[in-house]
C-alpha cells in the first residue's frame, strides 16, 4: 500500500494507517502494563467476575472479536505517522512478547497479570492470545480497505 493508500478513509471510519496505529497503542500499552506489574513486585489484577469470564471466554476463548466495538481511549489514534508505526510495529510486538514472559515467569502461567480494560483480568496467555485475536480482527479491516481502493 503506498502512504495514500494507507491514509485514505472513508467518512466515519479509520483508515489503514489508523488501524495500524490502534494495535500499536494497544501493543505499547500492554507493554506499559506489564512493566507496571513487574516494578509493582506483583500482579496487578483485580478478581475476575462473571461478566469478565463470559466475554474473555467470547473474544479469547473462542477467538470472536465483535464488530462495533469502540476502541478505549489510550488506543484511539492521534496522529502518529504511518511511516513511524510501520517501522516501529515489529519491535513494539516483541517488546510486548517479551514484558508478558517476564511477568509470566515471575508470577507463574496460572495467575491473572493484569485486567484488560473490557475483558477483565488476563493471564499472560490470555494476554497473548487476545492480541492475536484483536490484530487478526483489524488484519481483515486493513485487507478490505486494500480492496477497495
Amino acid at each position: 500500500m503506498t502512504t495514500d493508500d494507507l491514509t485514505r478513509r472513508r467518512e466515519g471510519k479509520w483508515s489503514a494507517a489508523e488501524v495500524l496505529e490502534h494495535l500499536y497503542l494497544s501493543y505499547t500499552g500492554t507493554t506499559k502494563g506489564c512493566e507496571r506489574c513487574l516494578q509493582a513486585g506483583r500482579p496487578l489484577a483485580r478478581a475476575p467476575g462473571w461478566k469478565d469470564r463470559l466475554v474473555t471466554a467470547v473474544v479469547v476463548g473462542a477467538g470472536y472479536f465483535p464488530r462495533g466495538r469502540k476502541a478505549t481511549k489510550h488506543t484511539l489514534p492521534r496522529g502518529i505517522s504511518a511511516e513511524k508505526v510501520l517501522a516501529d510495529i515489529g519491535s513494539q510486538i516483541a517488546a510486548m512478547d517479551a514484558s508478558i514472559a517476564r511477568c509470566e515467569t515471575q508470577y507463574g502461567k496460572n495467575t491473572r497479570i493484569m485486567d484488560h480494560p473490557v475483558l477483565g483480568p488476563l493471564t499472560a496467555a490470555q494476554w497473548r492470545r487476545f492480541h492475536w485475536v484483536h490484530g487478526k480482527h483489524h488484519v481483515k479491516q486493513i485487507l478490505q480497505l486494500r480492496e477497495r481502493k
